[in-house]
């Protein structure tokens, strides 16, 4: 589980009902303040029409995976860089020594499902323009189909903070309207149509743009490991030696991620 989202969620709202409900003048806790932040029509034209707005802009299929994007934050699939560049090494040195068609009874063992079809295209002698041009694409329709995840919530955040501006827009007109004929209203009704820019707010900041940040982490981990992946299976159908690829896999990996080229084969031995 990813404590971090959590703890962060957790957080920002302890200290928002701290902001709201702790009294400097008495130094105590006044959670009747809670009261002045709810307001029904508020949410429903903040959170509805910010909803309402995404249902124009996406399909349904985009609103079914809510729960998924949702549990990849939450329960994100670890991507070890190095690990795969071990395996690669590994499967390096296996076709050097025993020949390509080797490594089908060692992929029987390999969970990864884009390492072990990467890999039966070079044990199926497929020709290596191809299979570049096969591994790009799969890169390249993993890049589109996160980004376009992202969209999704990049959107809610820009839509979260107009509708709250509209509701206190609504607020406020309705407000003028009862100024003539109710000046002592003018305050709460005044507060009221603030509240819809609150929500707006924090609809945006603390829903929908960190968790297309922290989509944008996943697919970031995720599109590392696989195009390590691509570029050790295509230098393992080239020949290269084992120690080479290696160093060539290490200098993929961010600054600061992994040993110095070669540093993990002289641990090895």
């Amino acid at each position: 589980m990813d404590i971090m989202s959590l703890l962060g969620w957790i957080l920002a709202f302890g200290l928002m009902i701290f902001g709201i409900t702790f009294d400097e003048g008495s130094v105590s806790f006044v959670f009747a303040n809670l009261g002045n932040f709810i307001n029904y029509p508020s949410l429903a034209i903040t959170v509805g029409g910010t909803f309402a707005a995404l249902m124009v802009s996406f399909p349904l299929k985009t609103f079914a995976q809510i729960p998924k994007h949702l549990k990849i934050v939450l329960f994100p699939k670890k991507y070890d860089p190095r690990k795969y560049i071990t395996e690669l090494v590994e499967f390096a040195k296996e076709a050097r020594v025993n020949g390509l068609l080797a490594l089908e009874d060692k992929l029987n063992n390999t969970k990864d499902e884009f390492l072990k079809n990467s890999l039966m295209l070079v044990v199926d002698s497929v020709d290596p323009e191809k299979v570049k041009t096969l591994l790009e694409t799969e890169l390249d329709y993993l890049d589109d189909r996160h980004a376009q995840s992202r969209d999704f919530y990049e959107k809610g955040a820009a839509f979260g903070p107009a509708m709250g501006m509209l509701g206190t827009l609504i607020g406020l007109i309705n407000m003028l309207k009862q100024m003539s004929s109710d000046p002592d209203a003018l305050g709460p009704a005044m507060a009221v149509a603030l509240v819809t820019t609150f929500y707006g707010s924090m609809l945006a900041n603390l829903f929908f743009t960190p968790i297309a940040n922290k989509l944008k982490v996943r697919h970031e981990e995720e599109y590392l490991c696989k195009m390590i992946i691509s570029e050790g299976v295509q230098a393992i159908q080239a020949g290269e030696n084992p120690r080479f690829i290696e160093e060539k896999l290490i200098q993929l990996l961010p600054r600061g991620k992994g040993p110095k080229p070669g540093k993990a084969s002289k641990e090895e031995k």
